[in-house]
């Protein structure tokens, strides 16, 4: 510690001295460490504080690779994430070296494949979606024409029928998960309903008409006279409980 004297003999430390203390002290917070990862070097500042989980993170915006996918070594021993580096004798200019995780590489792989998998199965849906759509119309077709009172041939429904259950088939051989899975479903759920809505109407269109009409007779007799004029007369036969009784007057 150097001091130095001011104007009227005040001795006080040097403000040089001062400053490189400081910036001693600031750097003793700080480690520099270098990580190699395969041809590259990747120089990293951090407090001393740290552990090796915080140099994944740095190191995942420079290698794009997770900090789960990252094996740090040290030493020659690989350095769990928790572990701190000042304890674990990391200094200034340490150098580390990264690996990428062979389990994570096939994690990646297997995401890969999952998602190219769930694109097939979406497509797949949608092709059978577009069929599903113009049997749609034929089932509205014959749904009109039942409700109409036309009669409709069994054949109609059974081949609608028939090429449903086709949609239902392709759908059930469609191995998909997540979004395409429940698309799938929803699509299941749908050719369902259509089936259901054939089989009522073909019974509605198979059972017989109701009888609403009723017949009915009535009996009249007719007499005709010289004069050509026509009178209505009872019918002869008449109840034998219901007597008639008639008064005429005759006029010259």
């Amino acid at each position: 510690m150097e001091w130095e004297m001011r104007p009227g003999g005040m001795f006080v430390q040097r403000r040089a001295a001062t400053e490189d203390n400081d910036a001693n002290h600031s750097n003793n917070n700080v480690t520099r460490i270098t990580v190699a990862h395969a041809s590259s070097h990747h120089l990293l500042f951090l407090p001393t504080n740290s552990t090796f989980w915080d140099v994944k993170k740095l190191l995942a915006n420079k290698t794009g690779l997770l900090p789960e996918e990252q094996q740090l070594f040290f030493g020659g021993k690989e350095k769990d994430n928790e572990e701190n580096l000042y304890i674990e004798g990391v200094m200034d200019n340490s150098k580390l070296l990264l690996l990428e995780n062979a389990a994570s590489e096939e994690w990646k792989l297997e995401e890969i494949r999952k998602h190219n998998d769930m694109l097939k199965a979406f497509e797949a849906v949608a092709e059978v979606k577009v069929e599903v759509d113009e049997l749609a119309e034929r089932v509205f077709v014959l749904e009109v024409a039942a409700d109409g009172g036309t009669r409709v041939s069994d054949k109609e429904f059974l081949m609608c029928t028939e090429l449903l259950m086709r949609q239902l088939l392709k759908l059930d051989g469609i191995q998909a998960e997540g979004e395409a899975k429940l698309q799938r479903k929803a699509e299941v759920r749908r050719v369902q309903n259509f089936v259901d809505t054939l089989d009522a109407l073909k019974a509605k269109s198979s059972s017989p008409l109701p009888t609403t009409v009723k017949t009915v007779s009535v009996g009249t007799q007719w007499e005709t006279f010289d004069s050509g004029i026509g009178s209505l007369n009872a019918p002869t036969s008449m109840p034998s409980s219901t007597n008639l009784t008639q008064d005429w007057e005759r006029h010259d």
